[in-house]
């Protein structure tokens, strides 16, 4: 099996810091397993020399497996809100469809970068589908008995946004322009 890394601008991509070291990580992060595999895999050079989603012909169909993590720094969000891998897996999602050997994985707030990609139709790709996503109690678990100390950490949108299964949620049954895609409800354009 081989294993390639993508991001935005083909720079080596790095783990959330809180989770690998210090008194997070004692309390919330990785354990000493994970923190070893993440050091090793450091040094491969398929992480070291991502390719990048932005590059022109670049495409996901070279791909049998895409696996979008997660977690809820901020940096997230250079893939939850990008719009080229939002066209990207318009395109590449449409092929997953059984028989294909083609699949989509993701973790935590990995999904949300599915979930946001939106069909001419205004739907999220994964409006027919059965997904799983961070539960709320998780996150609001982390947060809320963290903040005090990590301020907005656990919230990647900040404190007062949705959680990422109410995201997620509400993008499997409204579109991107308000309606619910069960009864025609319209109003103003879905946001988080």
């Amino acid at each position: 099996m081989e294993v390639s890394f993508a991001t935005e601008k083909g720079k080596s991509p790095e783990c959330d810091a809180k989770m690998l070291t210090g008194w997070t990580q004692k309390l919330l992060g990785a354990n000493q397993e994970a923190c070893s595999a993440y050091k090793e895999m450091r040094q491969d050079k398929a992480i070291q020399n991502p390719l990048a989603w932005t590059d022109d012909g670049f495409s996901f169909d070279q791909f049998d497996l895409l696996f979008f993590p997660g977690g809820h720094q901020k940096g997230v969000r250079q893939v939850i809100d990008s719009a080229v891998v939002h066209k990207l897996l318009l395109d590449y999602f449409p092929k997953t469809r059984k028989p294909s050997n083609k699949s989509i994985a993701a973790i935590c707030h990995g999904v949300l970068a599915i979930s946001e990609s939106i069909m001419p139709d205004g739907k999220s790709i994964l409006h027919d589908v059965t997904t799983t996503t961070l539960p709320t109690t998780f996150e609001g678990t982390a947060y809320w008995g963290t903040r005090l100390v990590l301020g907005d950490y656990y919230k990647t949108y900040g404190a007062g946004s949705d959680s990422v299964e109410t995201s997620v949620s509400i993008r499997l049954t409204v579109s991107a322009y308000g309606m619910h895609t069960e009864d025609g409800l319209t109003g103003e354009k879905a946001s988080r």
